[in-house]
């Protein structure tokens, strides 16, 4: 029965309901897992608690327990049945080879359910986040003096692509516009989605623009409530990475998709359930809507600006890359874009300033072969 009980939180924090009840959902995700695994390994989850932001912890946490997992069903390290058995006997058994003997078994591992056999690949980047979250928990175990030696030193190490190096996706001006057209007008959707879009067309359009505006990332949309908007001063907070609050101005164009969602498409409040009634983008269930149907609402219009199919249209995220190499053309300061887009360092605002729009393209351009008839 308690589990159907409703939540409640006496907020002082003066953050919208919203954002506390999607922080205590990662806490409460957090302490599940902490359930899983040894009581004798609390001093960790302190140790986490206090010295990690709650997506973080909540991922070493889900690294930590599978490897435990691991060891209990690939390996003879241990005798334990479940998670929560393993002593710590077995992980002073534990050599750094082991680790690096994971990490490799982490590149391709099959799991089997009774109707499928499912394939899990892990490129680079996951393999180097495992690796950092067992790193962390093996020091922790050798500084409070559960385990004799400190291994780390003996973790292979992962050598990661330059991020100089990767190639930047983001839309040109021109697909932007024709994203934009095709919101507007419903160019380019098929009869099946052009009978939803009579019925969203204005949210849709609210939603692309504040992307390609802000480089707002996806869960900062997606928070979004009505009262997360103030046009009298023509701005509206948004709740960063860390429950950060940051305040955006709001433009002429944006002020416009804004109000005509509003006055043409969202139903009032009255028409709402109680918990929904700030919720600025609501689905056509008047829900709040999901981090996955806005996902798959921006790589609808991405892929018809793109000329793609749908499944290969854009996420969000490059929406965000959008937003920063577009005001970066524009001459805008790279401290600036670096300021809006909240990044935590420069140097991640400058790959987009070094990100070369069309220079492929125009260099080809001007070297051909044959004459044009």
């Amino acid at each position: 029965m308690s589990s159907h009980k409703k939540i409640q939180i006496q907020n002082k924090k003066g953050k919208p309901a919203n954002i506390l009840l999607k922080e205590n959902d990662i806490i409460n995700h957090c302490t599940e897992i902490e359930k899983e695994l040894p009581r004798w390994l609390n001093g960790f989850f302190m140790y986490l608690k206090g010295n990690l932001l709650p997506m973080s912890r909540l991922a070493y946490l889900r690294d930590v327990r599978f490897f435990c997992h691991y060891l209990i069903e690939e390996t003879d390290l241990t005798q334990a049945k479940t998670t929560k058995d393993i002593h710590t006997e077995d992980f002073s058994k534990i050599q750094a080879v082991d680790i690096n003997l994971f990490i490799d078994y982490c590149r391709r591992y099959k799991v089997e359910t009774e109707k499928n056999i499912i394939i899990y690949e892990n490129d680079k980047k996951s393999l180097a986040r495992k690796k950092s979250s067992l790193s962390v928990f093996f020091k922790y175990l050798y500084r409070d003096g559960m385990v004799p030696k400190n291994i780390t030193d003996g973790f292979d190490p992962i050598k990661l692509p330059k991020a100089s190096d990767r190639e930047i996706k983001a839309l040109q001006d021109d697909e932007v516009m024709i994203m934009l057209d095709a919101v507007t007008n419903g160019t380019g959707l098929t009869d099946h989605e052009r009978h939803y879009w009579e019925k969203t067309k204005h949210r849709d359009k609210c939603i692309l623009i504040l992307f390609v505006t802000y480089g707002l990332r996806l869960s900062e949309l997606q928070q979004l409530n009505v009262s997360s908007f103030n046009f009298s001063r023509g701005e509206f907070k948004i709740y960063r990475k860390r429950a950060k609050e940051s305040i955006m101005p709001l433009n002429h164009t944006v002020i416009s998709a804004l109000q005509n969602y509003l006055d043409l498409e969202r139903p009032s409040s009255e028409q709402l359930p109680k918990e929904e009634e700030d919720a600025f983008f609501l689905s056509l269930q008047k829900k709040r809507m999901t981090g996955r149907q806005i996902r798959e609402l921006v790589k609808k219009y991405t892929s018809i600006s793109l000329k793609t199919a749908r499944k290969r249209g854009y996420s969000p995220h490059k929406l965000r890359a959008t937003a920063a190499t577009s005001l970066i053309a524009r001459g805008n300061s790279i401290y600036d874009v670096q300021a809006l887009l909240d990044h935590d360092n420069v140097t991640t605002t400058q790959l987009y300033a070094a990100h070369k729009l069309n220079v492929k393209r125009d260099l080809i351009k001007v070297f051909e072969w044959e004459d044009e008839d």
